[in-house]
């Protein structure tokens, strides 16, 4: 079974032309259909993918065509206004159509070569069609919200930590610093008026934080305090000298649905498109003669199966 880095990375190409193309339809092809004024008795014409757009020597170009047109230009059209897109299409729909009658003429779609990219582009339309109806339609609202479901039932807290600190340039300064709070000094005004940090100006609130989220001089010393209100000794990272307070701790909880949908999505889609391949690979046999051809795309699978397996287990 090949199952390769490559073929995730095409699984996400596609379902971003899938994506984007769905969102361009609307701006490119459906919505600009209508005319800009019509009469308020008048209901607007329906706009189906067969609705004929324009007529280029007896070949009609049709809203589908924009459509497809505007999967394969995303990135032309994403640097454009919206209210260009549509017109941009048909421009270059329209050149196809010349440029294409004019192959036919010379004889080009007979030539072997016209058919072996005719034979590719079909199994590609096909791929993005199968993609588009059989995997990403599979990924409904109410599937990612199991999703997410399942992902807060193994949600395991963690500790985290509010705390504030006061970072300078030295450590005569820290400890002369420390000396001050301990001598009754107010610790945000000290850090508003002492710290160079870009966050002096809120009394040095850090804000909630895990393991893993700071350096590891200031995280140990920070996690180290037990009590709220209490005081670390001047540690040293490579921004300066910190002085930390802890100001209270808690235990982590599962982000909300809205924070972790769009992640979550995507692994259910990668999860799903891998189990489709496999299901389709199944009895299928691959040969490719070069040598070393073949060990490059095993490693390839190999590699993709162990950057899966991470990606899950970093989710998690």
């Amino acid at each position: 079974m090949i199952k390769s880095k490559l073929r995730l990375a095409q699984a996400a190409s596609v379902l971003a032309l899938v994506l984007s193309a769905t969102a361009l339809v609307p701006a490119t092809a459906q919505d600009a259909a209508a005319p800009a004024e019509a009469p308020a008795e008048a209901a607007a014409p329906a706009v189906t993918p067969e609705t004929v757009v324009a007529t280029v020597g007896g070949s009609q170009i049709t809203e589908a065509d924009l459509s497809f047109a505007a999967e394969d230009l995303t990135q032309e059209l994403s640097q454009m206004p919206p209210e260009e897109r549509r017109a941009f299409l048909l421009r270059v729909l329209i050149d196809m159509k010349v440029m294409a009658d004019a192959g036919r003429d010379a004889g080009m779609a007979d030539t072997l070569l016209f058919q072996q990219r005719l034979a590719y582009l079909e199994d590609r339309a096909l791929r993005r069609a199968y993609f588009a109806e059989t995997i990403a339609n599979a990924i409904t609202e109410e599937a990612v919200r199991a999703e997410y479901d399942a992902y807060v039932a193994d949600f395991q807290p963690q500790p985290e930590i509010r705390a504030s600190h006061i970072l300078v340039e030295t450590e005569e300064e820290a400890q002369a610093v420390k000396a001050e709070i301990e001598g009754g000094a107010d610790f945000a005004t000290l850090a508003r008026e002492r710290s160079i940090d870009p966050g002096a100006a809120n009394g040095g609130d850090l804000g909630f934080f895990g393991r893993g989220m700071m350096v590891a001089p200031f995280e140990e010393a920070a996690f180290a305090l037990t009590d709220a209100g209490q005081v670390s000794d001047p540690v040293q990272s490579q921004f300066g000298w910190h002085v930390i307070r802890l100001e209270e701790t808690r235990e982590s909880t599962a982000p909300a649905f809205e924070q972790v949908a769009g992640q979550l999505q995507q692994r259910l889609l990668m999860r799903t498109f891998d189990e489709t391949i496999a299901n389709l690979m199944a009895g299928v046999q691959v040969d490719i003669p070069d040598p070393a051809l073949a060990a490059a795309v095993q490693a390839q699978t190999e590699g993709a199966e162990v950057d899966a397996e991470a990606a899950e287990e970093a989710a998690q």
